[in-house]
């Protein structure tokens, strides 16, 4: 598990820098302009996080099903070498999907220059382009499909298996598990409904949703999961929060000791 929450940390360190640098550079220099290379990079970053953020959660999910439903076979089901084998195979999809995708985008000419984002994303490019688009729209859609539908599916069915084993056990059986599955609810659930609403709402539906709600979610979805993640399995793991504390009081003690 702490695999897995250690993965996701430092994907979310990857994805932040990807966004934030962009961000801070229109915001202190009150430049609103990019380069095609630095849009098509960001793009290929970003969407490499958000895959392997949803790749992550699935794989989180997968284990808590084994701890909870079959716990007699977790250390044999997921043993470190698994872990790391799952890890590797979520970073060898998320990157070499972004890679079609992107090969798929450059390929584009553009008649426009002006992405109504704060930071560059496919689609917003792909509109730009003065030939028909539908190729990269059917495997926008389906890369789509592959992450978001398929994946939320598995997520889903993972806790309905984990409720209906908590639901035969103990009232300590079921503290335990809802205490490592509710943080992984909450970060599924806030992730994957701005996702959904980038991909579906934003390119299907953007003309009843105003502009000022489509870049308020667009930064609330980037901005809010890198803060939140921390805080969810920070504060709410009793083991991971003692160690913090701990850690804090020794370097406190160590730096008294050193004055």
């Amino acid at each position: 598990m702490y695999i897995f929450i250690c993965a996701l940390c430092i994907n979310g360190l990857y994805g932040s820098s990807a966004f934030f640098p962009g961000l801070l550079t229109n915001l202190l220099y009150n430049v609103y302009t990019i380069s095609y290379n630095f849009c098509i990079l960001q793009i290929f970053c970003l969407y490499v996080y958000v895959n392997l953020e949803m790749s992550i959660l699935t794989v989180m999910a997968f284990d808590r099903y084994v701890c909870i439903c079959n716990p007699l076979r977790y250390n044999i089901i997921m043993s470190q070498p698994m872990a790391y084998k799952l890890l590797a195979a979520a970073c060898c999809y998320s990157v070499s999907i972004m890679i079609i995708h992107i090969m798929l985008t450059v390929r584009l000419p553009l008649c426009g220059t002006v992405i109504l984002k704060i930071y560059c994303d496919n689609w917003s490019v792909v509109r730009l382009s003065c030939i028909d688009t539908s190729i990269n729209n059917i495997f926008g859609l389906f890369l789509s499909f592959c992450t978001q539908i398929i994946m939320l599916s598995l997520i889903l069915f993972s806790y309905i298996y984990i409720l209906r084993a908590c639901s035969k056990a103990s009232q300590e059986v079921i503290s335990k598990a809802m205490n490592t599955c509710v943080p992984q609810l909450i970060t599924t659930i806030n992730f994957v409904t701005n996702v959904l609403f980038e991909v579906f709402f934003y390119r299907y539906v953007s003309s009843i949703v105003p502009y000022e709600v489509r870049t308020f979610i667009s930064v609330y979805g980037l901005l809010v999961s890198f803060i939140l993640n921390p805080l969810i399995y920070g504060l709410k793991m009793t083991e991971l929060r003692e160690r913090i504390f701990k850690l804090f009081k020794l370097n406190r003690i160590s730096l008294q000791n050193h004055c």
